[in-house]
């Protein structure tokens, strides 16, 4: 029966149509998590860990192939569905294969016990730093297991922040991504202050990120009197209005965008955080945060703002200076080998910056490799760093890393093979990577800012470097740090990131042509 209030206003609201088909990998990464949740309610805590574990793995496969099944038929300009909130097109399809393929591997390094007796992760985040329980709990074979659905929480607001259509969508997507992460960063087993204080500055500056994001949603829609991306385009291609709210607006929303992305000079979280998470969260979110996070942006900047790159590039071009300058130099600086990684991340997000400026079909597809090749090799770069280890834990400071090679030879040439792909040297995805998004850029007429990028790309190969000669030139400390011997979680985790690096490197064609395979959908 109508409603009387509808019947007034003459006609009913319309179900929206939904094709769940396109959708079903979100659906089933998001749907697993509640049923993860219900499981630490019901489970006996003995039997919490494998069904965890097993739930975990078998959702991100189950996501997989549904997004496999789903790539064969779908409609090449791409569909919107939900309303139009959600736009499932070519890069969405290829950021979401990538997410689920670098979440298996991050998962993997989430569940080994064997590097860390119980895990990487604390046994009752309830425990105080520094008192008896906390003491003890670090040789205990516990482990904190709402890790698993808070990392597939994690994972589908990923997937669903790459696909929002219009802003608000991209914006709770952005708050369902961030929230476990704040969470997961305060777990570690050891080092707890260090980790807690890590996740504590990074929901405090992810907070006031999303207020900025926010308030530029509001002044958009002051703008264009809509959040849907196509029609904030729309309003920009032909309006009379004071472009004052546009790039108001258009700032504040760059600002939640570039924090996510650690791009400086929006990056001050990122060394504390990579430095104080547990290991295998800073895996995660070393690789899959800025994927999701540069995904987003490329949908932004190419669906509502490509009419105005003119006024919005220059800008842009200074932020990417910026941050490869602060990557790249204050590299230079650092002792410990996770803050190390996290300035090179930076310095990667202003290489990455090039490409996504670039508002051209290689751009688009030069930068989505780029994500695919750097969240592997990051990856596989924490899981070494987990094996490195003291009695307090992981041996982080760089001296333990000298004379690694005479330790485990393995070991440090894996090492040195992810450093040279990070470096960009030929023969490793990094140097694909940075080829086609360079070569991107120079089509668009962006030589200057290239050779400004090759230069601190040249920097920043410096302080890789210096990691290689400490292991294969320098003597071993008579009573450093040993080599764990990785689980299987974790050999399987390092040999993916390993052999999608060099695969990559040497055969790219596949994903190169994946990412090339279509744009945007633009439809509103």
């Amino acid at each position: 029966m109508l409603n009387p209030f509808l019947a007034q206003q003459g006609g009913a609201i319309e179900t929206p149509q939904i094709d769940y088909a396109a959708i079903l990998p979100i659906l089933i990464v998001l749907g697993a998590a509640c049923v993860g949740v219900l499981l630490e309610a019901f489970l006996p805590k003995h039997q919490r860990w494998p069904v965890q574990v097993g739930l975990t793995l078998l959702t991100i496969v189950a996501a997989g192939v549904a997004l496999g099944a789903y790539v064969g038929d779908a409609p090449e300009q791409g569909i919107t569905t939900l309303s139009g909130t959600v736009a499932v097109d070519a890069p969405a399809l290829f950021l979401w294969g990538t997410l689920l393929a670098l979440a298996l591997g991050a998962v993997l390094l989430i569940a080994d016990r064997s590097v860390e007796p119980g895990g990487a992760f604390v046994a009752q985040a309830g425990i105080s730093p520094g008192t008896v329980q906390d003491r003890a709990q670090v040789s205990s074979t516990g482990m904190q297991t709402e890790v698993f659905p808070l990392t597939l929480f994690a994972l589908g607001g990923m997937m669903t922040f790459t696909a929002a259509n219009d802003l608000l969508t991209m914006f709770i997507a952005l708050e369902v991504l961030s929230l476990p992460l704040y969470l997961m960063c305060g777990l570690a087993r050891r080092r707890r202050l260090i980790s807690q204080e890590a996740a504590v500055k990074y929901f405090l500056l992810g907070a006031f990120a999303s207020a900025f994001f926010l308030y530029g949603i509001a002044m958009l829609y002051g703008y264009a009197g809509s959040v849907r991306l196509a029609d904030i385009a729309a309003a920009t291609a032909g309006t009379d209005r004071s472009d004052t709210l546009l790039f108001a607006g258009f700032g504040l929303l760059m600002v939640g965008l570039l924090f996510k992305g650690s791009v400086g000079p929006f990056h001050t979280w990122t060394p504390d955080v990579y430095q104080g998470a547990p290991t295998p969260i800073t895996a995660f979110m070393a690789a899959c945060t800025k994927v999701a996070a540069f995904g987003a942006l490329l949908r932004v900047l190419f669906v509502a703002f490509e009419s105005t790159s003119w006024e919005w590039r220059g800008v842009l071009w200074a932020v990417a200076i910026i941050s490869m300058a602060v990557g790249a130099i204050l590299g230079l600086t650092q002792t410990d080998v996770k803050r190390m990684i996290a300035y090179s991340s930076i310095a990667h997000a202003g290489f990455l910056l090039v490409g996504t400026m670039a508002i051209t079909d290689e751009g688009l597809s030069g930068t989505l490799f780029y994500l695919l090749a750097y969240g592997f090799t990051t990856l596989a770069a924490f899981g070494v760093i987990s094996l490195v280890r003291d009695a307090s834990g992981e041996a982080t400071h760089l001296s333990a890393w000298a004379g690694l090679s005479k330790r485990s030879p393995l070991l440090a040439a894996v090492f040195t093979f992810l450093l040279l792909a990070l470096a960009g040297i030929p023969l490793t995805s990094g140097f694909v990577g940075k080829f086609v998004v360079f070569s991107a850029a120079l089509s668009d007429g962006m030589a200057p800012l290239v050779v400004i990028a090759l230069v601190f790309s040249a920097v920043a190969a410096f302080f890789y470097l210096r990691v290689v000669v400490l292991m294969y030139f320098s003597e071993p400390a008579p009573e450093g740090p040993t080599v764990s011997v990785p689980g299987a979680f974790t050999t399987a985790a390092i040999t993916l990131g390993v052999v999608v690096t060099l695969l990559l490197g040497v055969l790219p064609a596949f994903a190169l042509d994946w990412a090339g395979a279509g744009g945007f959908a633009l439809s509103s």
